[in-house]
């Protein structure tokens, strides 16, 4: 299967405004520049019509989640549209997606093997072949047409490699309405939308490179070859893109075509993905046919009205579109396990940061009562989670309740609470994690 040509893009309608090289603004800064240069109609929306977008936007600040389409019954071990068996005790499949059970990582180690790895899908997971497959890089800010790349010559670039998490941007969703007490609307993930793996490939700024990346560049968008997305009242938004700022493109940014050493497996991204480290999840768009390289910003539903915040405390427009990944961390200890009185047990778990590298966590025993320092069993590093461990000598039988939480090399400790948003992204409170002794 071959992606089709882009069409050409199109002039947008109101005169380009001058914007700062994005190589010089921070990610905060561009996020506001881009959400500014939107709501004054100066960022392109290609594929989907002004007045749909307009719609959507306002749909997502009230009654913010689209649904899917309805999804056929699975049947038990599987789920609509994923091709790998997901075990019931590894994953707990919710919709078109699958949720990896946190308990089930206990013995994975640092890596998450293809197996374990959770799976994020719009739609559903499309069969490529990589002999065929072709990657069109295409747009205004390329200096001679678009250019089209094989695996094949891809593979023929210098390699790169990176150990990073993906994260699904509403991982930890339900726990706002479990621990605060307040409804959000999506997939009700609890801990497990996240996976950590080996990624190889080619450095996206080494295709930009080979492409002929124009110097008035400022946007970059990669598009998934999977089905159109089609909204709950029936408006196609088309394949799966999301705009990323030429200074992370050309930053950290993997076309990667294996994983842990293998190649991509179907529902990864088979035969190459974008990853994107420590940014959300839909930011690494899988089963990349075309990327859009744009001398004018770029919208897509999924850089502002599905990835924004909302509600109270927001904006009325939405908060800046979302990009890093905030501050997790989870046991891996089913939940409401049962554990004997009066003897000694080893609680393992695992935390991670979009921001910096996790440098410290504390265990809670006690409800929150007193911490204790966790030991890490893995070296910090920025865009990679460590696994951590603390004894436990329950002497009374009955219900406890176990915390933890991590710093990061920013110096930012996981809150009490999250702030609310409609959508339910980025929760990032310590989690609350009950359990029975007896």
């Amino acid at each position: 299967m071959t992606p089709s040509t882009p069409s050409t893009p199109r002039t947008p309608s109101s005169p380009r405004t001058p914007t700062a090289s994005a190589g010089t603004l921070g990610e905060a800064a561009y996020d506001r520049l881009r959400l500014r240069q939107w709501l004054t109609g100066e960022a392109r929306a290609a594929g989907v019509a002004r007045r749909d977008v307009l719609r959507l936007a306002g749909v997502a600040a009230t009654v913010p989640v689209l649904g899917g389409a309805p999804h056929a019954h699975a049947a038990p071990g599987t789920a609509p549209g994923i091709v790998k068996p997901l075990p019931d005790d590894v994953f707990t499949v919710r919709g078109t997606n699958a949720e990896t059970r946190f308990e089930a990582l206990a013995a994975t180690g640092r890596l998450t093997p293809a197996s374990h790895f959770f799976v994020r899908n719009h739609t559903t997971t499309p069969r490529l072949d990589a002999g065929t497959w072709r990657l069109t890089v295409w747009g205004d800010g390329l200096t001679g047409g678009a250019r089209e790349f094989t695996l094949a010559d891809l593979k023929r670039l210098p390699s790169a490699s990176r150990t990073a998490f993906v994260e699904c941007a509403g991982n930890g969703r339900s726990l706002f309405t479990t621990q605060q007490g307040r409804q959000v609307s999506g997939t009700a993930w609890t801990l497990g939308a996240v996976g950590q793996a080996h990624w190889r490939g080619v450095r996206l700024a080494d295709v930009l490179s080979r492409a002929g990346l124009a110097r008035h560049a400022v946007d970059v968008m990669p598009r998934g070859l999977d089905d159109d997305y089609i909204t709950a009242d029936g408006t196609n938004l088309g394949r799966v893109r999301r705009p990323l700022p030429l200074a992370k493109a050309l930053d950290d940014v993997l076309l990667a075509y294996e994983m842990n050493g293998e190649p991509l497996p179907p529902d990864h991204g088979h035969p190459v993905r974008v990853v994107v480290p420590s940014w959300i999840g839909v930011s690494s768009v899988k089963w990349v046919g075309d990327i859009e390289v744009s001398t004018t910003p770029l919208y897509s539903p999924w850089n502002t009205d599905f990835y924004r915040l909302f509600g109270p405390g927001h904006p009325p427009q939405g908060s800046v579109p979302l990009t890093r990944q905030t501050l997790k961390s989870a046991f891996e200890l089913p939940w409401n396990a049962r554990l004997a009185a009066g003897t000694r047990h080893r609680l393992t778990g695992r935390s991670w940061s979009g921001g910096g590298a996790v440098d410290r966590v504390e265990v809670s025993t006690d409800g929150g009562g007193t911490w204790r320092r966790a030991r890490l069993h893995d070296v910090p590093r920025r865009g990679s989670w460590v696994r951590w461990s603390a004894d436990w000598h329950p002497r009374a039988p009955g219900p406890a309740v176990l915390l933890a939480r991590a710093t990061d090399t920013t110096g930012r400790t996981q809150p009490a609470t999250t702030a609310h948003n409609t959508q339910g992204y980025l929760f990032d409170a310590v989690v609350r994690h009950p359990v029975t002794v007896e």
